[in-house]
């Protein structure tokens, strides 16, 4: 049954989170008058968030839970609870509350106006300084920077998607972040408003400045995918010719030495740079073609999880439970 709207939730130890949050969001949703679905995607917590999600659910049937089993990571739990989200319409959050879900009927609103992801902006951030906001300030600065989507939050979860548009997509590392950069490839409309920022008051946080060094390396890979995913050999290509040329030039000024003015060249240093230079030259442009191979095998091939679900939580709709009653009268 299609929903108007599907909320996105990724878990990971936030047990003492859990009830407060389902409250907030059913008391917004419901006075909002659209349809929608909770999805919580327990990430392997340790702690009894699950059974907690598991009690939530059985009273309330527009919830459901996905259970992982072990941690996978925030990309990976975004990548499930879109492929299970329901909705024409899909909101990310964070489980740990300091997202508020007032802002989210004003994202939905938003989508109306043409765009295709709305983007939360943490611009009254209440994160300490060095080691949640200005590493944040740096990557926000060359995400933008590399991507050609300026945005000044790229790390804020809370987002509002056209289904159509994020459903397609596949997220490894940490490129949950990088949803509109990488979205932006099929000319999607991207747009930010300001949202509300609470401070943590329950839980630790899962974050640390460990962490912008694997975002940086991830934006390195969005870079390349963003403009080099389906034509490798252009970025091979280029520097291998680059190189073999400049051996060339190389080489054929030590020919002419040689020949015409018979000097010796076999001890000069500039021989091995002239033949290294052609051999990586001919190595890249090798790679570049193995690549182009690789991208259509990458492009064609079947799709391929980046998590593992050990059991779903969910009230089956009118039409399953009659589907499932008769299988069984017809079984028996």
């Amino acid at each position: 049954m299609a929903l108007d709207l599907s909320v996105v939730i990724p878990v990971y130890n936030e047990a003492a989170n859990l009830a407060e949050l389902y409250r907030e969001l059913t008391e917004t949703l419901a006075a909002s008058g659209r349809t929608y679905e909770l999805l919580f995607i327990d990430d392997g917590s340790e702690d009894e968030g699950f059974q907690i999600l598991a009690g939530i659910q059985a009273r309330d049937a527009r919830v459901r839970v996905v259970r992982f089993r072990r941690n996978f990571g925030q990309t990976a739990a975004f990548s499930a609870g879109f492929a299970f989200a329901r909705g024409e319409v899909i909101v990310t959050a964070d489980g740990d509350r300091q997202n508020d879900p007032r802002d989210i009927p004003a994202l939905v609103s938003r989508l109306g106006d043409g765009f295709d992801i709305v983007c939360g902006w943490r611009r009254d951030r209440k994160d300490t300084w060095l080691t949640r906001r200005l590493p944040s300030k740096i990557a926000n600065w060359l995400i933008s920077r590399a991507t050609g989507v300026e945005l000044h939050d790229y790390g804020c979860s809370l987002k509002a998607f056209r289904s159509g548009v994020v459903k397609p997509l596949r997220l490894y590392g940490e490129m949950h972040r990088f949803i509109p950069a990488i979205a932006s490839e099929y000319g999607v409309n991207v747009t930010e408003m300001v949202v509300n920022h609470r401070r943590r008051t329950q839980g630790q946080s899962k974050y640390g400045l460990s962490r912008t060094i694997r975002v940086i390396l991830d934006l390195l890979t969005v870079k390349f995918l963003l403009r080099y995913s389906t034509r490798p050999l252009q970025i091979f290509g280029l520097v291998g010719l680059v190189l073999g040329f400049v051996g060339a030039l190389v080489l054929g000024y030590l020919g002419y030495v040689r020949l015409f003015t018979h000097q010796a060249i076999g001890d000069r240093p500039l021989l091995l740079l002239g033949i290294l230079l052609v051999f990586a030259g001919m190595q890249l442009l090798t790679i570049g073609l193995l690549a182009e191979m690789q991208a259509r095998t990458y492009h064609e091939s079947q799709d391929k999880a980046t998590y593992a679900v050990r059991e779903i939580l969910e009230t089956p709709s009118r039409e399953t439970a009659l589907a499932s009653a008769q299988a069984r009268r017809n079984a028996t």
